[in-house]
C-alpha cells in the first residue's frame, strides 16, 4: 500500500507540474485603461467611451465578467472568445443624471487571462441642470 500511495502522489505531482509548464495563456492587453470625460452636462444624459484591447496571448481570451463600482456605470463586453491576435472592445456608459460634481468610477474586468483582473477607470465633472 505504501508503494501505491507514493506512486499516486508522484503521478499527481507530475500532472500538476506539467500543467504549470503549459505556456499557453490568454492575455488582454489594453491600449488605455482610463478615460477622462472632462466636463459634461447632466442635461445631455449618458456618456460612453470604449476601451480597446488585444489578446496578446496564444489561447482564446474569455471575458468572464465586468463589474462597475456603482449602478450609474454600465459596462458592455464581448461574450464570445477573442482569438489570439484579435481585438475586442469594452464599452462603458456613465449616467450623470442626479450626480452633479466630480466623479471617479472603476470597472473590474475578470478574464481567463494571465492577469485575471484588470481595472478600467473613468472620471469627469458633471455640470448640474439649471
Amino acid at each position: 500500500m505504501t508503494k501505491r500511495f507514493f506512486m499516486a502522489v508522484f503521478a499527481v505531482c507530475m500532472v500538476a507540474l506539467s500543467s504549470l509548464a503549459d505556456d499557453k495563456y490568454a492575455e488582454a492587453s489594453f491600449e488605455v485603461k482610463s478615460h477622462d470625460f472632462g466636463t459634461i452636462k447632466e442635461a445631455n444624459g449618458p456618456v460612453s467611451c470604449t476601451f480597446e484591447f488585444t489578446n496578446t496571448g496564444n489561447k482564446p481570451l474569455l471575458i468572464i465578467d465586468a463589474t462597475a463600482s456603482c449602478g450609474c456605470t454600465r459596462p458592455e463586453y464581448p461574450t464570445k472568445p477573442i482569438k489570439p491576435g484579435k481585438k475586442g472592445k469594452i464599452k462603458v456608459t456613465y449616467s450623470p443624471i442626479g450626480r452633479p460634481g466630480a466623479f471617479k468610477k472603476t470597472v473590474k474586468i475578470k478574464t481567463n487571462g494571465k492577469e485575471r483582473t484588470t481595472t478600467l477607470r473613468i472620471e469627469g465633472t458633471v455640470i448640474p441642470k439649471k
